[in-house]
């Protein structure tokens, strides 16, 4: 796997949102006087651009498959935008998103669970075919899913057998079949690869970005497998308790990251050469509850650099952290100094 780069082609905004928020109402008892709420997805603001794969990465439970879904229109929003290619596509109703439907898909975590048991390849495959009439009779939607299947590296015959089948590598290929099989623009990959082996996952991120080459599709690439991120992504974004704390182009947010999270985050990954020397940063307690997230910068309560009555009172906004760099952080008490980084996909330690 190479990392990507960027290109002409990623320059222009597919779909954005602006100030996105989810939040899931709780109530706790029939008499209760008002519900509380999880904020899973609290004002969030990015961008992916035509042809680009940007990054999402942060650790279970921060809201990123939720935001992954928000993008879609899969979950409705509480507040906010998601506009695809210069539209706001939230006020549009069901029928008048369908059309919008066949541009944007998702590819699920599961691939065991994701595929129904009861359907053939060719019906999982051809059945958003037939729903979109991209097909004009039975011969061409059958030729349709050969060349699909063919695409991601399966037999035009497997159409015919059911996803028991298959192993969970295969299965996931279909996956990835049935979300081509629309011709879209924009895919959302919820951790397309967690749930495989790891002589496996090699392969499926490498079919991915062959796809990007060759039809030009922007991904939205959910993980927390931040090694695998940095060969995919152009750029990344991190995400804590619902909110985006910073994103920028893959080498710099590597090479460079500012927020304390971040840093935490590339320190947790797994270092293959002992003799390298690596970032140590040691987070204490747990993550906050949605529910009942802290004042202020909600990282602020397991931050080394917090800064009582500042951090604790006032939530920072994303801002770049030099004018024109975009690379944006959500710190009152940012990593600004030059870090001492020796990359070869791997930290070392930092002032």
């Amino acid at each position: 796997m190479t990392a990507p780069a960027t290109t002409e082609k990623t320059s222009r905004t597919l779909v954005a949102t602006d100030r996105l928020t989810k939040y899931f109402p709780i109530r706790r008892g029939f008499f209760a006087r008002s519900a509380k709420v999880v904020r899973a997805v609290d004002g969030v603001s990015i961008k992916v651009r035509r042809g680009e794969t940007l990054g999402l990465v942060g650790e279970s439970g921060c809201g990123k498959s939720t935001l992954g879904r928000l993008m879609l229109r899969l979950i409705e929003p509480t507040v906010g935008r998601i506009v695809y290619d210069g539209r706001d596509i939230v006020p549009l109703s069901q029928s008048q998103l369908r059309p919008l439907r066949r541009k944007m898909q998702i590819i699920f975590q599961d691939p065991y669970s994701s595929l129904n048991p009861r359907m053939t390849v060719r019906d999982i495959v051809g059945e958003a075919i037939r729903i979109h009439k991209l097909a004009s009779g039975k011969l061409e939607e059958e030729q349709r899913i050969a060349e699909l299947l063919t695409k991601v590296g399966l037999r035009a015959e497997a159409m015919n057998r059911y996803p028991h089948e298959f192993s969970g590598g295969q299965r996931q290929r279909i996956g990835i079949a049935r979300a081509l099989a629309v011709q879209p623009e924009f895919i959302v990959c919820d951790e397309p690869i967690s749930a495989l082996d790891v002589s496996i996952q090699a392969q499926i991120v490498n079919l991915l970005q062959d796809l990007q080459d060759e039809l030009g599709v922007a991904y939205l690439f959910i993980s927390h497998d931040l090694n695998i991120v940095e060969h995919v992504a152009h750029r990344v974004a991190v995400m804590y308790l619902g909110k985006i704390v910073e994103q920028g182009d893959s080498p710099s947010l590597y090479a460079r990251a500012h927020h304390p999270y971040t840093r935490a985050l590339l320190s947790a990954v797994p270092v293959a050469d002992p003799t390298h020397k690596r970032l140590h940063v040691l987070l204490e307690g747990d993550v906050p509850s949605p529910i009942d997230p802290p004042s202020g910068c909600a990282f602020h309560p397991r931050c080394p650099r917090a800064i009582k009555g500042t951090c604790d009172q006032q939530a920072p906004m994303l801002a770049e952290i030099q004018l024109g760099s975009g690379h944006k952080v959500a710190c009152w008490n940012p990593h600004t100094e030059e870090p001492v980084v020796e990359r070869d996909s791997r930290m070392t330690p930092a002032p």
